[in-house]
Order: structure tokens, then sequence, then C-alpha cells
């Protein structure tokens, strides 16, 4: 249930999509693409907002993670009935990608696909279904954030090759 990432990296650093779901980073999956359509609607002073309290959080969260400390019953709830997913930008950022990188293969458990690393930059993974991990085609499905595959995701990514 883990997904490496490896290659053209600086540090190879290892994914735990089961402990995901305690984080707060998590996306629930039915508003992950609605954010992307209503990003287009802001005006520019909106973002420019946005953008500066992200910058703000970014730094936060490289140093403290943002991790609950507590559930309520009412969250831990909520946890067990909806679909979440992940941006992954973080992750494979915070391994280091070479300057020389030219691309990501994805090992999925039907082959290899090769995307380019700003697609795999724009990705969210899908770690749980109803609160629950992914285990039949799992460990991890990718979304592209623009939404182009939502009917159709690359399922069953067990790692990432930087390439």
């Amino acid at each position: 249930m883990i997904v490496p990432i490896l290659g053209n990296v600086t540090y190879k650093i290892t994914l735990d999509p089961t402990v995901w779901i305690f984080d707060d980073r998590k996306v629930l999956l039915d508003e992950a693409f609605q954010v992307e359509h209503n990003k287009k609607d802001q005006t520019d002073e909106e973002i420019k907002q946005a953008s500066e309290r992200w910058d703000r959080a970014v730094n936060q969260q490289r140093i403290n993670p943002p991790v609950n400390r507590s559930i309520s019953r009412f969250e831990r709830e909520k946890i067990l009935v909806n679909s979440y997913v992940m941006p992954i930008r973080e992750f494979v950022e915070n391994a280091g990608i070479n300057g020389n990188a030219t691309g990501a293969t994805l090992a999925t458990k039907n082959g290899e696909i090769d995307i380019s690393i700003d697609k795999l930059l724009d990705s969210y993974f899908l770690f749980a279904v109803d609160g629950k991990p992914l285990k039949t085609d799992g460990p991890v499905h990718l979304y592209f954030k623009d939404g182009s595959n939502q009917d159709a995701p690359i399922t069953g990514v067990e790692k990432i090759i930087i390439n």
C-alpha cells in the first residue's frame, strides 16, 4: 500500500496513502474538480489574496505538517462515508526533481504510463473510497486537476519514476 517516488530525484521518498485520511490537506472527491472551476470565476484581487494565504500556509506546513490532532465523532463518521483525493504536488516537490528531468513514468498494475512532470504536479491521488483504502485496484488512482480523466483515472499506481 505504499507508493515510492524515485528516479531522477534528490531524495527517494515513500508515500503511505493509508495515513492521509488524517491529513488536513485531503480534499473531498466530490469537491476536487469543482474548486478548479470556481477559481476561474474569481477576480484578480481574490486570486492574489488567496495566493498570499497559500504561501503563508505552505511555509507553516513545512514547519508543522497539517495532521488532525483529534477527530470528533462527527468528523470520524464523515471520514468513513466520503471519498478523498490528495494533491500530490508537495510530495513530488519534496522529492527534489532534478533540473534535467524530462518526464515521469507511472508504474501501474497494468503497465507503465508516461506523463509530463507538469501534468504529474497538477494531479490528485484518490486514496480512499467510502473512507476505506483502495485495495483491489489501488493503492492510488491518479486524477488530473483539470478533470480531463475524471471518468477514466489512471488506476493501480504503485510507483512514480521521474525520468
